[in-house]
């Protein structure tokens, strides 16, 4: 309370001195004999739901009540209310601009809005400090319940409605959310473990869909789809299968995997490996001998889950269902683009990596206006070299076969067994060296190749050289550079294929590839757009070459990202006559204008006859919280065919619906109705739950938030839960609040991500009831529900005067307060005269320490000798003078930064 007086004092000053009208020495009518002394003089925390307002409100314990000063009011609420000392008016507006307001001291009035009424005796009393005004006539002109709570010094308002104060502290919170300023080391929290089990009902996602059309190629036909994908685990490990069917739904593709993911590295006891997988699985790349495959197989290894195979480049592969698309953005430009295919696959080969850090993001759409993003981090530079560790990795695979092929095999140049290994070491924080040795079958030739290459960091250069022997026959060498100068990142890459090697990663006719690419970034104004130019020159076995040249303009303007693409290629032939250079343009854009989603792209041919290819655009916006319009249209040259498709869907609780129709330039029309929805446990209820949202292929949380009354940690019989409270998950808000029994759902997490799931404090309605630590972390795995308790406890504050040894008072200083765990759970800074306050501390034990650089600056230590227990006895606490200790130094050394 210190604090507040000191501030509303001065600024009741300033005030006064400015503009000489707060105090007015006039006795109101009919005014009683009480008169104001010390004795009966108040100072009031003012408190509207879980905020404090403005810097304390003065008052009086009246005859009759308890009456405040209006002019601190006015400051505490922001009002834009005027009062004049000479005519003894106040006039302005409260809370809202039509609740006009004028007091008039002189003829006893007070009007608001068109109605006008007197001013009851004593309802307003002339103080030193101003005009002090009675709690319930105050409550009658702003329209809402004061209450003042005399044993805790509040000021406590109420209202039925959000005043201006309530929305700006709510925006503030959001803004908060999407912005939130400390970061949390989360090995340090409180972990969510959740062992695996010998079996855990599996969560289901299920789409199908129906349609007919009358094409005037194909004629008449009805199709009817569906997908299947579930997810959870038997005998201690995760399984995911998918099955999916033709148009006619006969079962079409069935693929199973079993597999363990731990970033930690815990599995397989001495392996201690990251990841292992068996059943359906992909394979690593190798730099110059084989791509990554899908088939059945096995595949282990202990390379940290983020790392990519390749040196320059890395593969994105995952789960994409019927009817979605997929966007592949790097550094939020708009790289890729797919749709989606019969394989429920997605695949994004050979994405260029470029020095520095990388941040990829895959976005997917569904066609109820489903949207999934999964972002990796990247970096490319001294991160690239392993820090003197050995990673491996080791795998067999029969590539191109499902583990259960129900309708045959799709012929491809890599079906056939494949195995191999690889190592990488670092050698030192610069250096590292990879061997690897693969037999893959290309082609329906086996080949051996062994591999090897020497990786080394130069300032803001990383260099490879790479080498491989095909067994079978021929050798292959190749240098690559990635490398940063000023602001423009270069890479660089020259191979060499003799002897007649064959490799995967290069086509069978090459000999030799070099390539130059070159990214930077534009500024005009406050907007940068990132440009590329690559330049690749091959040369034939058979003595031709080919020139290719391909730039990229990438921009993100007002939330519009797009990519407008120029490729120029030139094939020289051996054999005298050579065609002609070719010149194709493509634009993609990606964005929200208003409250339009917009996804298009279009090709055209720049040279010959060629002209407009094709083009598509996609429009989506919502009509409601729970109901989307999609309108689609594109246009192919070749077959000079446009069309046009709007689609509508309907999200209810438990599964989504969609209804689209379709008609073409050529008559042709179609119509379809798409059914998509979830099944998951609910440990909860104990059942199984039917949701509109994707459960199988991302995380789940059941959490419920509890009033901790004992501060154990752990909810015991009779302690209450919390309702309509909001968690957090990451850096955003999720699910719904908490229900009656204190419980809420957190879907879409991403799996194998680490996220801390808390306690939003802005919705807690006491502010004297806090969160009892920052929150639980937790490791989701796809279709796999986690239970979780948030606990609450009742808060106090605590204070004191900060001196240092001699009695000198430090003022500016920033103080930390420290759980008995050892984390910061809040900071604040002494004022002049040294005083300090913690405000809704959670009840517990505390250490107070000063901030390392603070501490550095002014010469103390950091550590400070009190400690603060808060409890149901002790709500509030007050250290007193709390002195440090000067710093120790040492005679001729700089004192030393300490760490907390």
């Amino acid at each position: 309370m210190r604090r507040y007086f000191h501030k509303a004092a001065q600024a009741l000053t300033a005030l006064a001195v400015a503009t000489g009208m707060l105090t007015i020495p006039v006795a109101s009518a009919r005014a009683s004999t009480w008169q104001p002394n010390e004795d009966d003089a108040l100072l009031f925390d003012v408190r509207v739901g879980q905020w404090r307002v403005g810097e304390g409100v003065r008052g009086y314990q009246t005859d009759s009540g308890v009456c405040v000063d209006f002019a601190d009011v006015i400051i505490a609420f922001d009002l834009p209310v005027r009062v004049d000392k000479k005519s003894r008016r106040a006039t302005g507006w409260l809370f809202e601009e039509s609740r006009t307001f004028t007091l008039d001291r002189e003829s006893n009035t007070v009007q608001i809005v068109n109605k006008s009424a007197p001013v009851a005796a004593n309802a307003i009393r002339d103080v030193p400090e101003g005009w002090c005004v009675d709690t319930k006539v105050l409550a009658s002109w702003l329209n809402v319940e004061v209450k003042a709570d005399l044993s805790n010094a509040l000021l406590i308002i109420s209202a039925d409605r959000k005043l201006p104060f309530e929305l700006a502290e709510e925006r503030k919170a959001r803004a908060g959310k999407v912005r939130p300023t400390k970061a949390f080391d989360l090995a340090s929290l409180p972990q969510a473990r959740d062992p695996y089990k010998m079996f855990r009902t599996p969560s289901v996602d299920v789409v199908a869909s129906v349609s007919a059309a009358r094409d005037q190629r194909s004629g008449r036909r009805l199709d009817a789809r569906y997908e299947i994908y579930a997810s959870g685990e038997v005998a201690g490990a995760s399984f995911d299968a998918r099955l999916s069917s033709d148009d006619r739904g006969v079962p079409e593709n069935l693929r199973m995997r079993a597999y363990r993911t731990d970033p930690d590295g815990g599995l397989l006891g001495p392996l201690k490996a990251t990841h292992w997988a068996l059943g359906d699985v992909s394979t690593n790349v190798t730099p110059l001998g084989i791509q990554t495959t899908a088939g059945r197989g096995a595949f282990v290894t202990n390379r940290p889950l983020n790392r990519p195979d390749s040196f320059d480049r890395t593969v994105f592969r995952g789960e994409l269902p019927n009817g979605w698309d997929a966007e592949l953005y790097r550094n939020e430009q708009l790289i890729g683009y797919v749709q989606s295919r019969g394989d429920g696959r997605y695949e994004f080969l050979d994405v260029p990596l470029l020095y520095g850090q990388n941040r990829f993001e895959v976005v997917l759409y569904g066609p109820q206006g489903q949207i999934r993003r999964d972002v990796k981090m990247i970096p490319v530079g001294l991160g690239s070299i392993p820090p003197r560790e050995t990673y491996y990795w080791a795998g067999v695979q029969d590539a191109g076969r499902d583990l259960i092929n129900l309708d045959g095999v799709d012929p491809n140049d890599y079906l056939g067994w494949r195995g191999g290994f690889g190592v990488e070491r670092g050698l030192d924080p610069k250096t590292s060296v990879a061997a690897s040795f693969v037999s893959a079958v290309l082609r329906g030739q086996r080949n051996y190749y062994l591999e090897g290459s020497v990786r080394r960091a130069i300032g803001p250069t990383l260099v490879e050289l790479a080498s491989a022997a095909n067994l079978v026959g021929g050798y292959a060498l190749r240098g690559q550079v990635l490398a940063q100068v000023g602001e423009t990142l270069i890479s660089g890459e020259s191979a060499w294929l003799l002897g007649g090697y064959e490799s995967e990663r290069y086509d069978r006719d090459v000999r030799r590839f070099n390539s130059l690419s070159i990214d930077h970034s534009l500024r005009f104004g406050r907007h940068y757009f990132p440009i590329r130019a690559e330049v690749r020159y091959i040369d034939r076995i058979d003595g031709g070459h080919r020139l290719e040249v391909e730039s990229r303009l990438s921009f993100n303007i007002n939330k519009i990202n797009a990519s407008a693409e120029l490729d120029w290629v030139k094939d020289q032939s051996p054999f005298g006559i050579s065609p002609d250079a070719r010149l194709d343009a493509s634009l993609r854009l990606s964005g929200r204008i208003g409250g339009l989603r917009l996804r298009g792209e279009a090709t055209v041919g720049l040279t010959g006859d060629s002209g407009f290819r094709e083009s598509k655009i996609t429009a989506e916006w919502r009509a409601g919280e729970k109901s989307d319009w999609k309108v689609e249209a594109g246009y192919s040259n070749g077959d000079s065919r446009g069309r046009l498709a709007l689609g509508h869907t309907r999200r209810f609780k438990h599964f989504a619906l969609t209804g689209q129709v379709e008609a073409a330039s050529d008559g042709s029309v179609a119509a379809g109705l798409n059914l998509a929805f979830s099944i998951g446990p609910n440990p909860h209820d104990g059942g199984m739950r039917f949701a509109s949202e994707k459960l199988a292929s991302t995380g789940q949380a059941f959490a419920v938030v509890f009033q901790d009354e004992n501060a154990d940690g752990i909810r015991q019989p009779g302690e209450a839960v919390q309702k309509e409270v909001e968690l957090t998950a990451g850096l955003s808000a999720r699910g719904p609040p908490t229900d009656a029994e204190g419980r809420t759902i957190l879907d879409g997490l991403q799996p194998y991500e680490p996220v801390l799931i808390g306690i939003d404090a802005s919705s807690l309605p006491d502010p004297f009831v806090q969160p009892a630590t920052s929150g639980i972390v937790v490791t989701p795995r796809p279709g796999v529900p986690v239970v979780i308790e948030l606990p609450l406890v009742s808060a106090g504050e605590i204070s004191g005067q900060l001196q240092r040894e001699g009695g000198k008072i430090l003022s500016g200083v920033d103080i930390e307060l420290v759980d008995k765990n050892g984390r910061v759970v809040k900071t604040t800074r002494s004022e002049y005269d040294g005083f300090f306050l913690f405000e809704f501390v959670p009840y517990g034990r505390y250490s107070l320490r000063i901030a390392a650089l603070a501490a550095n600056v002014v010469g103390v230590e950091m550590t400070l000798p009190s400690v603060a227990n808060l409890g149901k006895d002790s709500g509030s606490v007050d250290l007193g003078i709390v002195t440090a200790r000067a710093a120790q130094r040492v005679a001729g050394l700089a004192p030393p930064a300490q760490g907390p």
